[in-house]
């Protein structure tokens, strides 16, 4: 029997339970792993409350990052053995394979053996933020040396993956936060310019940055209003990716701005990188390189046991954090 975390119902942080299961050996073409870390992610508050793109059965568990040890491998399965130290790329699906648990099991394509020198906790916080960020800013945006990134959310882990990709391939990163209280760690953390967007005029600071070049490349977390003085700010065939929609508030579509400036405007998840072998090995081998060079290094805001899930979820959605939420177990 094996302890995990489901909910029965949709809602806030509360209606998580840890719960013992049986849990079924690994399939052909899956990976058992022994879980010895999680990292946590916005959707999986998401999924809780009923608001994700997957809806689930109930009772549901849920998760998407895991670090620890093979414990099984199914039928069809080479190149790992029970033993051996991995973490996990997300899944295509957390309900067909949760994270949450002391046992989870996961399609061979997105088990990664991590350089040794990350600990269990980092090794947890790395593949949800890099392969985003990467995915966007690098395969999709084609981010090169000396172009202007924005970034918004830029405190959340993705976002602070985003600002080291952006300086390791020699771009100029910008960090839009919503005030100014985050602003000195941003910049300890690699951002060269920080703008809180909700005390300063946005489009006029990011004129005043970049000048008559204009900013490339957008990589937004948040939608709604900022769209519009994001987009005057941008260069011409500049491309905005748009990977969240944080805003409550409508998102107005800039038509005379992208007329005007052959601008992209781009829906982007994860997910496409994921289902594309060829891609996702790009995305792995960027990854690790950056990971042992020490240009990409997971910042953890705060780790958990276990049984404070609950907890966990809560300080997840009091966006306080700079960085990633991590669980032990």
């Amino acid at each position: 029997m094996t302890r995990v975390i489901r909910f029965h119902k949709h809602g806030g942080p509360e209606v998580l339970r840890i719960e013992t299961v049986d849990v079924p050996k690994p399939g052909r073409g899956e990976i058992q792993i022994r879980v010895k870390a999680l990292g946590l992610n916005r959707a999986e508050a998401l999924i809780r409350s009923g608001s994700y793109i997957e809806t689930p059965p109930l009772p549901s568990g849920l998760g998407l990052e895991a670090a620890g040890i093979v414990e099984a491998v199914g039928a069809d399965v080479r190149g790992f053995a029970p033993g051996d130290a991995v973490s996990v790329v997300p899944p295509l699906s957390m309900v067909r394979w949760p994270a949450y648990g002391e046992l989870a099991t996961f399609p061979v394509e997105i088990v990664v053996r991590h350089p040794p020198s990350l600990t269990w906790e980092r090794a947890a916080a790395v593949w949800m933020q890099y392969v985003t960020a990467y995915g966007a800013v690098i395969d999709i945006a084609q981010l090169r040396r000396k172009d202007f990134v924005v970034i918004t959310a830029a405190s959340s882990s993705v976002g602070l993956a985003a600002i080291q990709i952006a300086n390791l391939v020699g771009a100029t990163p910008i960090a839009v936060t919503r005030t100014c209280v985050k602003k000195q760690a941003l910049i300890e953390l690699g951002a060269a310019h920080v703008i809180a967007s909700a005390e300063e005029d946005l489009e006029a600071r990011l004129r005043e940055i970049t000048g008559t070049e204009g900013v490339r490349v957008v990589f937004d977390a948040v939608g709604g209003p900022l769209i519009e003085p994001l987009t005057a700010a941008m260069s011409r065939n500049g491309i905005l990716i748009e990977y969240g929609g944080l805003s409550s508030d409508p998102t107005p579509f800039p038509l005379f701005t992208v007329l005007s400036k052959s601008l992209t405007l781009r829906g982007y998840l994860i997910h496409e990188i994921v289902r594309d072998p060829a891609r996702l090995e790009a995305a792995k081998t960027f990854i690790l390189d950056g990971l042992i060079s020490g240009s990409l290094q997971p910042v953890i805001a705060r780790i958990f046991p276990f049984d404070q899930i609950v907890e966990a979820h809560r300080f997840l959605e009091s966006n306080e954090q700079l960085g990633k939420i991590v669980v032990t177990l």
